[in-house]
């Protein structure tokens, strides 16, 4: 990783210097998120309704336990909103909503890099977990949509409305900005990978979950909550280099997502993708530096001298 620095700040000390991924950005813009107040509501809303979901044993794939999952996955999205109303500026909701929709925002290589890198980490995780003695899957998933590919785009819809699309609203979204006003852009990726997989932790007790199968507390489990961690680093250098992209957030989010449907990985390979994103972290920071993750510098606030 670089060892450059500013004066004798140091990488972890809260700072009032604000991150600007875009020369028409005002510092503001990552000023006027509050992410603790966000963490609490998304946590208290998400968890209200899945640790009854948990002690109740209901599944939360059918009636009534869908409801209470449904509703538990409302609160990301509806923390971030709630705040956008409630204490941000007018410019800000606007600003917030273009970085949703906005797809010039994203250049041609980094729609690459969103779309491709993690479905190539997967199949590298694949061939790596194949050469240390996992079987060969059958890839079922891509088999039957290779047998009906008109079922691909709803199942793609419902995918992305699911997980990627509400989640990304409130991480990425809101809680960033205001994290990386407060430090450098990698450790507020790393605080907020950290906080994004402790709120996974009741789909680890919920009957016919992907965490669910994984187990609690075994290597699998320990390899799903340092991967969110990490993998958080290479949204927030993505998130960054394209103009604060909500957008690109979510289809980063979802290509993870989907290309994990398709390229199932055996008991060994599946311990390689945090292997691998640490690789790739470390390139990245190495390259671009942890202050912004981009190629460019800080800036100061309005209100620092």
């Amino acid at each position: 990783m670089t060892t450059d620095s500013a004066g004798d700040e140091t990488a972890s000390e809260p700072s009032t210097i604000s991150l600007v991924a875009s020369p028409d950005v005002e510092p503001e813009f990552f000023e006027y998120s509050n992410p603790w107040q966000f963490f609490a509501i998304a946590f208290g809303v998400s968890y209200l309704f899945w640790i009854p979901l948990v002690v109740l044993e209901y599944d939360p794939f059918a009636l009534p336990g869908v409801i209470l999952f449904a509703g538990g996955g409302l609160g990301v999205p509806g923390a971030a909103i709630f705040l956008l109303f409630w204490d941000a500026e007018e410019k800000h909701r606007r600003d917030y909503w273009r970085r949703l929709v906005d797809v010039r925002r994203i250049g041609l290589r980094w729609y690459a890099v969103i779309l491709l890198l993690v479905p190539v980490l997967n199949g590298l995780a694949l061939l790596l977990g194949i050469l240390a003695g996992d079987a060969v899957p059958g890839f079922e998933r891509a088999a039957e949509f290779a047998a009906d590919p008109v079922s691909l785009l709803p199942y793609a819809v419902f995918m992305l409305i699911f997980g990627p699309l509400p989640e990304e609203l409130g991480w990425r979204g809101y809680a960033l900005d205001g994290l990386q006003a407060r430090w450098n852009a990698l450790w507020a990726s790393l605080i907020l990978g950290f906080v994004w997989a402790v709120w996974h932790v009741p789909m680890f007790f919920m009957i016919g979950t992907y965490q669910a199968e994984l187990g609690v507390l075994t290597l699998p489990f320990w390899e799903f909550m340092v991967g969110a961690t990490l993998v958080s680093v290479l949204y927030t250098w993505i998130y960054n280099n394209t103009g604060r992209s909500i957008l690109g957030a979510v289809l980063f989010h979802f290509s993870g997502n989907f290309s994990g449907e398709l390229i199932p990985h055996g008991p060994v390979g599946r311990l390689f993708p945090a292997v691998l994103a640490l690789l790739v972290v470390v390139v990245v920071v190495s390259v671009y530096g942890p202050k912004t993750l981009t190629r460019r510098a800080r800036v100061q606030s309005s209100d620092t001298e």
